[in-house]
């Protein structure tokens, strides 16, 4: 007999399969030496208490041997050498889950990315980090896995309408995740395991007769009439075939080529602000109710929050456990931080994306003359004042966090993770006011929400931008197309249709689906 039990289990009991066995003898009324086998389906961490508990559902094997079935059963991928070929600019989420999903439906993609394969990428990333030389095609945004393979790698997303989560996350374990994902609330495969990942689904691409450039910028849509028919790259080669565009929040260039090519764009809302930075240890103690902290048993733990301030959001974003703040930079003039976290979640610091929600209309009035692109010569312009207070250099501004709220210098940085290195800075005075006012304001209400969040033990450090894409590529909502143009399907987070990994990957699929139907009907 198979059972599946919810059960609520002391940290030390989830840690262990025979000591929840035990509990399932004891409080279930199973006879111990009935149990074949236990295998945990979800998992979720109830800290609301000052006893922490975690919250199980178990399926328990009761006199019949256990099976090693697939949570999610792996996908058939058969070869698509001589069929109809379909463009795929950009190799993020969005990209590489247009490809496989087109390869499930018979359509061979042409991968064009901009960027480096994961290896070479990573090179790239680590001499920013150590020596603060930047290579605009290959750094934390761009390149094989796109802005997501360096930035933390964490699974979880709201977006559960548009498609399947668990088919996304059963995808990712496909491909060599761990089986853990598809168990715990918030899925993490860690910025240390994710280019691996990534790389087999490369090889998946190309094994069953995809095609992968790299170092292949695209710089021109070629259209017909009111039809896309194929894209032209830096070096003047072409490709032909209906366009899945999926260039990530970062690709300013094809941002402004599409305005200047009279592609109807639309200026978005994003979310601008810094990076919050606390020892780890003050996170787990505020989180878990204890001076000891998550001691053996229990995760690095997480925090969200969200306010209003002056009509406005304030909120956390991309908290990174037991993680790193790296240099997100992908322009030569720019300044602007993210977050990691490998694996392990093992650091001694834990940091957040701390940003105020900004519409368009927000903006100064000196930005009107930008039109739509308003909002991304705003993220630039903040990014290129933070390289400025830096001295024109990766060296990060940072302040202590309530210094930053009662308006004072800081005399010295605490230890951070930021490898290239941090310099007292006053970031109230030269962030937007309307920017910092709103902070120091959340900031506040954050530390009366949780006690011991607002100290001066934390940092913050400028600049965080690249929240989502400062731009919308408008699609018809039925056929996903571009509104004015047959043939091209923005896609995901830089189209403005997603945030984040998994909803990116959903919208690729969604993408791909509707560019099947387009070329087959």
């Amino acid at each position: 007999m198979i059972q599946e039990l919810q059960l609520r289990v002391s940290p030390r009991t989830a840690a262990s399969m025979s000591d929840i066995a035990q509990y399932l003898a004891k409080h279930h009324d199973i006879a111990a030496q009935s149990i074949q086998g236990v295998r945990v389906l979800k998992r979720s961490v109830d800290a609301r208490q000052r006893n922490v508990m975690v919250n199980l559902k178990v399926r328990v094997y009761v006199d019949e041997p256990m099976t090693q079935d697939y949570l999610v059963p792996p996908i058939d991928y058969q070869p698509v050498d001589g069929k109809r070929q379909a463009i795929v600019v950009g190799m993020g989420p969005g990209g590489l889950f247009a490809s496989l999903r087109l390869i499930e439906l018979g359509i061979k993609p042409i991968v064009l990315e901009r960027g480096k394969d994961v290896v070479n990428r990573r090179i790239d990333a680590s001499r920013i980090q150590r020596e603060g030389i930047v290579d605009p095609e290959s750094n934390y945004c761009f390149g094989e896995g796109g802005a997501g393979a360096y930035s933390d790698g964490k699974l979880y997303t709201r977006s559960k309408k548009r498609g399947s989560v668990e088919r996304i996350l059963g995808i990712f374990v496909q491909h060599g995740a761990r089986e853990d994902i598809l168990i715990d609330a918030h899925p993490h495969i860690g910025s240390d395991k994710l280019p691996g990942v990534i790389k087999a689904m490369r090889e998946t691409i190309l094994r069953c007769g995809g095609e992968v450039h790299f170092e292949t910028r695209v710089t021109r849509l070629i259209v017909e009439g009111d039809k896309v028919t194929g894209v032209e790259t830096a070096t003047g080669e072409s490709f032909e075939g209906p366009v899945i565009l999926a260039t990530g929040h970062s690709a300013r260039d094809i941002y402004k080529m599409l305005h200047d090519s009279d592609i109807t764009i639309e200026a978005k809302g994003i979310a601008v602000g810094v990076r919050l930075e606390h020892p780890q240890r003050i996170i787990d103690q505020i989180q878990y109710h204890s001076v000891l902290g998550r001691g053996e048993y229990l995760p690095a733990a997480e925090y969200n929050f969200v306010t209003q301030v002056d009509h406005r959001g304030v909120y956390s974003f991309c908290m990174c456990p037991g993680g790193f703040v790296v240099p997100a930079v992908s322009e030569l003039d720019g300044l602007v931080v993210n977050g990691m976290s490998p694996s392990n979640r093992g650091s001694h610091w834990a940091n957040s994306g701390m940003v105020v929600e900004l519409h368009p209309e927000d903006l100064p009035p000196e930005y009107n003359r930008y039109g739509v692109l308003s909002m991304m010569r705003f993220q630039q312009d903040m990014e290129r004042r933070a390289f400025i207070e830096a001295g024109n250099t990766l060296i990060a501004g940072a302040q202590r966090m309530k210094d930053f709220v009662d308006g004072k210098s800081s005399r010295n940085i605490p230890p951070s993770s930021y490898l290239p290195g941090v310099q007292t800075s006053r970031l109230d005075q030269w962030l937007p006011p309307f920017v910092s006012n709103r902070l120091r304001k959340g900031f506040a209400v954050f530390g009366k929400n949780a006690r011991g969040f607002l100290t001066n033990d934390a940092i913050v450090i400028g600049v965080e931008t690249r929240t989502s894409s400062p731009v919308r590529i408008p699609r018809d909502k039925d056929l996903l197309r571009h509104v004015s143009l047959q043939g091209l399907y923005p896609c995901g987070e830089g189209a403005g249709y997603a945030g984040g990994i998994v909803s990116s990957a959903i919208d690729g699929e969604r993408c791909a689906e509707a560019l099947a139907t387009f070329v087959t009907r």
